[in-house]
């Protein structure tokens, strides 16, 4: 599994009529803003585990909720924020809109073309996280005119009662609502540099003096003005926003600018740069430094094993996978990272111990429509054919080629017989064929 692993579909959201939108899966990015968010969504009153965060892979500052509770952080707005603060207060804001059923509403006023469009883009967008991004393409079809109708554009009353949520929240937390100020502060500041462009926040966040004004004065009450936040959270976010930049810009540019960084955060992306350009040795001799001295850290371990599989030094990634779990047993992206060093074995053992590791991430993440993919072909090189057929059916359902489903799960049923160990699976399997619409059939190839 790839670090930043990049997903291409095709969207139908605001400000452009037609865009490429990719999406970035990487353990620790997705930790590090987890540990932000979920106090946040709590103090809104909000399940944390209900909802989805999505990274996107785009350099405009921006950030946005759609589809119910489904929070889109935009690469270009992870980077630009200074401190993990002013991240803190962009997520309580759009928390804000999430708890006051500002989407809802917004839903209500749109034109019910509208409203199929961007659910046909979220349910393309689910396909392509799960690892089927030509799929994701093709659910995209005929949705290209949202960006049009303004959805997503929220009224300045609802931006005003985000703030004022966001404000609240973030004083239950012992914060100040200053780093959302910053935030407000630099999107101003950039937009008088547009020279004519959007502002992604800007159109579907209309940004005022007086909201300005409001946060200003919210901060200067507070009791905690000028507490900022503080420890390990400050690390992680250097940490987050250096990683980004060595893998999103031109390897050499990132080079130049993180090489001469005695910090961690410095010599992290310094190692991914020289990764990327490539330079394999110099990488390899930078990320093993980090490990020397931090032997405890589960990314750098990662990385590592990362720089090897893709190079292919694929039975040396295994070692640094093992030790990146060993540390962060619960991940289901770094136990895919393993099974995927493992599976090309001719070593049954391996075979055997890639099928568990796929196994668990089908558990914890159920939407990983990679993770079942390749347990269908260690299933299938260790001759369990029907395990194999449902693991391929389970695939099929997720990257909606609901023709393959059927087929699939009815060669699963010439094999499996009652009392087999994967009869009850089998049984949730075609229940689930069975509850899907009638006429569902594979999506058109585009």
């Amino acid at each position: 599994m790839a670090v930043l692993a990049l997903v291409l579909l095709l969207a139908a959201l605001p400000l452009r009529a037609a865009q490429a939108l990719v999406l970035l899966r990487d353990v620790e990015i997705e930790t590090t803003i987890r540990e932000l968010a979920d106090p946040i969504f709590l103090a809104a009153g909000l399940d944390p585990s209900s909802i989805a965060i999505y990274i996107v892979n785009d350099n405009t500052l921006n950030a946005f909720v759609a589809g119910g509770q489904n929070l889109f952080l935009n690469s270009g707005l992870l980077i630009r924020t200074e401190t993990p603060d002013q991240l803190a207060g962009v997520i309580a804001h759009e928390a804000g809109h999430i708890a006051g059923g500002h989407l809802s509403r917004a839903r209500v006023a749109m034109e019910d073309a509208g409203t199929q469009a961007i659910l046909g883009t979220l349910l393309g967008l689910a396909a392509a996280v799960a690892g089927a991004p030509q799929v994701g393409v093709a659910a995209m079809a005929g949705g290209l005119t949202v960006a049009q109708s303004g959805f997503l554009k929220f009224s300045r009353g609802q931006e005003q009662a985000a703030d004022q949520a966001a404000v609240r929240y973030m004083g239950e937390l012992g914060q100040s609502p200053e780093g959302l100020l910053q935030f407000f502060e630099i999107l101003d500041s950039d937009d008088l540099h547009l020279s004519g462009r959007a502002n992604p926040w800007l159109q579907t966040h209309p940004l005022t003096g007086s909201r300005i004004n409001f946060l200003a004065n919210q901060v200067a009450k507070s009791p905690y003005a000028g507490k900022a936040i503080t420890g390990a959270a400050v690390e992680r976010h250097a940490r987050m926003r250096a990683k980004l930049d060595a893998f999103l810009s031109e390897p050499s540019d990132a080079l130049r600018r993180w090489q001469d960084d005695p910090s961690v955060p410095g010599r992290y992306a310094t190692s991914i740069a020289l990764y990327r350009i490539p330079r394999l040795d110099d990488a390899l001799i930078a990320i093993r430094a980090l490990i020397a001295e931090h032997p405890d850290d589960p990314y750098f371990h990662e990385l590592e094993g990362q720089m090897l599989y893709e190079n292919g030094r694929i039975a040396e990634a295994a070692g640094p996978y093992r030790e990146a779990l060993a540390l962060l047993p619960a991940s289901g992206l770094l136990k895919l990272g393993l099974a995927k060093t493992l599976i090309g074995s001719d070593d049954p053992a391996d075979l055997r111990e890639a099928r568990q590791q796929l196994v668990d991430t089908t558990v914890t993440e159920p939407d990983n429509a990679e993770a079942f993919r390749l347990l269908a072909t260690a299933e299938g090189r260790l001759d369990n054919e029907g395990a194999a057929a449902i693991a391929m059916a389970e695939f099929s359902l997720l990257v909606r080629h609901y023709d393959d489903a059927r087929r699939y799960a009815m060669r699963a049923t010439q094999i499996i017989q009652p009392g087999d160990p994967d009869f009850l699976k089998l049984q949730d399997l075609q229940a689930a064929i069975d509850a899907l619409p009638p006429g569902s059939r594979n999506p058109r190839r585009r």
